[in-house]
């Protein structure tokens, strides 16, 4: 019997019908985690392999997400900053997620090692540590892997700052920690509780200004591309809470005080690029651990319409933000919080 065969011209509808299907079916509706700041042993969350992490993880797996991001602290900020807790248990916690996870570190992952509680750890030391053994390959953690674009080399400097891009949206991690941003005032370097010495406060301050120029140049290289590119949205991801949340006063300015002017030229830099883009941008952080969603920022007393902020949950609420993505939505993103039974 002789097949029949589809002429020429009807052919090439097809593979034009087949190919338009494809398209709609490209990844500009999808959705995505957001979690970090946890487990905190202190708060009474229990290990990375315990029941509530459990629950948690499996709340994230039954949600077929395109990808998670963990924003921050795998620790909480007063048990030891061993290679095994900031290492080898965070990649085993990490992997068991089905989806790719992006990790962004927190403070008490390096900057806070100083403190005698943590073990008296030199912070770089510890930065170095977490670079080679987490950021050593050009990929996410999960059980299924995305490449990334790195700032530095694999295991280098910078390594842990990161781009990918899913859909029409570009998305940037930046190493950009609580505790000031690792910048040091004089006066509050020298303390009982801390093992920091001068010189490794002044090493300190020489890491800050350096990483946070790197930072700044990384987070205008991102807007640059998704503007190439004329993406729908970018979503930059931090730990620290630079400090929208303070009192306004009519006499000062509270975010340029000692403990949050680390973050004044990277919020600098952030306004002027979310001015100059046409998207929507969101700034994801944790730090504080509470879930919120707001327009934080203003720019001579107009309210930055295309900036959002959304910050995490954290111990000892283990619960996690579920991000839809849809580029026909004019805000793009959508967030939802996950409240896991249990937790």
């Amino acid at each position: 019997m002789t097949k029949p065969t589809i002429p020429r011209p009807a052919l090439a509808i097809t593979l034009l019908i087949i190919a338009t299907s494809c398209q709609v079916k490209a990844p500009n509706t999808y959705s995505f985690a957001l979690w970090g700041d946890m487990p905190y042993t202190r708060n009474g969350d229990g290990a990375k392999d315990g029941e509530k992490m459990t629950r948690l993880l499996a709340s994230m797996n039954s949600a077929h997400l395109a990808f998670t991001v963990y924003d921050r602290d795998t620790k909480d900020g007063a048990s030891l900053c061993t290679d095994s807790a900031i290492g080898l248990e965070v990649q085993t916690l990490f992997n068991k997620l089905q989806a790719p996870t992006v990790y962004v570190p927190g403070d008490n992952e390096w900057t806070d090692c100083h403190r005698r509680n943590n073990g008296g750890y030199n912070a770089l030391e510890r930065l170095d540590y977490l670079r080679k053994t987490l950021f050593a390959d050009g990929f996410s953690f999960g059980q299924n892997k995305i490449p990334l674009q790195r700032q530095g080399a694999a295991g280098g400097l910078y390594a842990e700052n990161v781009r990918w891009q899913q859909g029409s949206v570009v998305f940037v991690g930046l190493n950009m920690p609580g505790s000031n941003n690792n910048k040091v005032h004089d006066g509050h370097c020298l303390n009982p509780k801390s093992a920091r010495t001068e010189a490794d406060c002044t090493a300190d301050n020489a890491e800050y200004r350096a990483r946070d120029a790197a930072n700044i140049a990384f987070l205008r290289a991102s807007f640059a591309i998704a503007r190439q590119q004329e993406a729908v949205g970018l979503m930059v991801i931090i730990q620290a809470d630079p400090g929208f949340d303070l009192p306004e006063t009519d006499t000062e300015n509270e975010r340029q005080k000692a403990g949050f002017d680390g973050y004044d030229a990277f919020l600098a830099a952030l306004i002027a690029e979310t001015k100059a883009f046409n998207g929507q941008v969101v700034l994801a952080h944790g730090d504080t651990h509470f879930y919120k969603v707001d327009k934080p920022l203003a720019d001579s007393a107009h309210l930055l319409k295309n900036l959002t902020r959304v910050e995490t949950f954290g111990s000892p609420n283990l619960h996690w933000v579920q991000v839809q993505m849809d580029a026909s939505n004019p805000n793009v993103f959508s967030f939802q919080p996950m409240m896991v039974d249990g937790n």
